[in-house]
């Protein structure tokens, strides 16, 4: 996604809660990186106090069993209040309301049309704009975000990151300023 289309997302008014709580969880893992099954086994142990003194989830991706430490940034944080205190999450030990991948998915095509955007939104869809919108076209290395993705090797995560031609630009321009004369 761009980050227009995931600021409406962000900012969308849902009144069905399912709804809502679909689009939480794909916010969540826009700003995690955590695909589905990562997020599904979460649970509240799995938030830790990183080597920064920041809340982090470090975890092990279920489908490659690499670790993946994630420092949360506040939306991600701000989405786990929510549902602290959620019966569904105390009942299971969960740390997020979770559907089955193919309910959520379907969910999702419901918020995309409900949000105008014409993209096929997913769960996977969600960890790959982690890795181009929220990180790589923030300047964040791709060896941090392939270690926070749990890939074991750069190569993986380039077919992630196509680069942002706004993260092109910027790059490009700071470029010009260091190669300018100085008046």
């Amino acid at each position: 996604l761009t980050r227009e289309e995931l600021e409406v997302l962000e900012q969308k008014e849902f009144k069905i809660p399912r709804l809502a709580k679909v689009r939480d969880v794909f916010i969540f893992c826009c700003y995690t990186g955590l695909g589905y099954a990562d997020v599904e086994k979460l649970t509240p142990n799995d938030i830790t106090t990183g080597i920064d003194g920041e809340k982090w989830i470090i975890t092990f991706r279920k489908k490659t069993n690499h670790r993946s430490p994630v420092p949360l940034l506040p939306k991600a944080i701000e989405i786990i209040e929510k549902y602290k205190d959620y019966p569904e999450n105390a009942a299971k030990g969960k740390l997020l309301p979770m559907g089955s991948n193919q309910r959520m998915n379907g969910y999702l095509k419901e918020i995309a049309d409900i949000c105008a955007i014409s993209k096929n939104l997913t769960t996977h869809l969600a960890r790959h704009t982690f890795a181009t919108t929220v990180t790589l076209a923030n300047g964040v290395p791709i060896e941090t975000v392939s270690k926070m993705l749990g890939h074991s090797s750069i190569k993986t995560t380039q077919i992630y990151s196509k680069v942002v031609d706004s993260k092109i630009s910027d790059d490009m321009m700071a470029l010009k300023g260091k190669l300018s004369p100085t008046k």
